[in-house]
């Protein structure tokens, strides 16, 4: 089976950002180090939960990464930068999962998937998302099957 998010564009993507690919990333190879690809995945993980136009946590509440997910696509060199997209693929409970595509000069470079749990901040336990969370999560949502 195809992975879908191979197939997706950076259009798709409802929440998109970018980041510099920095000397510092680079590793023995001359290429990004592997490690710094999960950065890049935070870089926009907290851009889609922390958008102040469309706040996902409510009060008493914040997000922690349960799992993260890699598919290494294409080799990445400095200088220059990525755009990341990011999409929901699933809403649960208490968690949700984003898909995600890097991309350099509009070649996909990375997906990663990532599942994020709400916990309440005294007891740092998992809580259910809010209705008002879910509704904003699930207008975030990427379309199942992705056109080529």
């Amino acid at each position: 089976m195809k992975d879908p998010n191979a197939l997706r564009p950076l259009e798709a993507y409802p929440s998109r950002t970018s980041t510099d690919i920095r000397y510092a990333d680079l590793d023995r190879q001359g290429h990004v180090n592997n490690a710094v690809f999960a950065t890049f995945s935070e870089v926009g993980r907290v851009a889609f939960m922390y958008d102040p136009a469309r706040p996902l946590a409510s009060e008493g509440r914040s997000f922690v990464i349960a799992r993260l997910q890699i598919d290494f696509r294409a080799e990445l060199f400095w200088p220059g930068h990525v755009e990341i997209g990011t999409g929901v693929v699933r809403v649960g409970r208490s968690s949700f999962t984003l898909a995600q595509g890097i991309f350099n000069d509009g070649r996909l470079v990375a997906t990663t998937e990532a599942t994020i749990v709400m916990v309440d901040k005294e007891t740092r336990r998992s809580t259910p998302l809010p209705p008002g969370t879910v509704d904003v999560l699930h207008s975030l949502s990427l379309a199942d099957a992705p056109q080529e």
